[in-house]
């Protein structure tokens, strides 16, 4: 059987870099709230929230 090899996204590169388009910001805020709200009350929930919260804010303010 074949090894099955998971590519990083466009906004983990960029997230990585910290040069976050606001499209990509929004499109990864999607995904981490979707995550989110499954884990809603443990710490991880929240941590993510909070670097989430913090990757808008950069493309937001990057965009202006």
């Amino acid at each position: 059987m074949g090894e099955i090899i998971q590519f990083r996204s466009k906004a983990d590169i960029a997230e990585e870099t910290g040069d976050v388009d606001l499209l990509t910001a929004v499109d990864a805020a999607i995904r981490d709230l979707r995550d989110i709200s499954e884990r809603w009350g443990e710490e991880a929930a929240r941590l993510q929230a909070e670097e989430c919260r913090q990757m808008l804010e950069r493309a937001f303010n990057a965009a202006v």
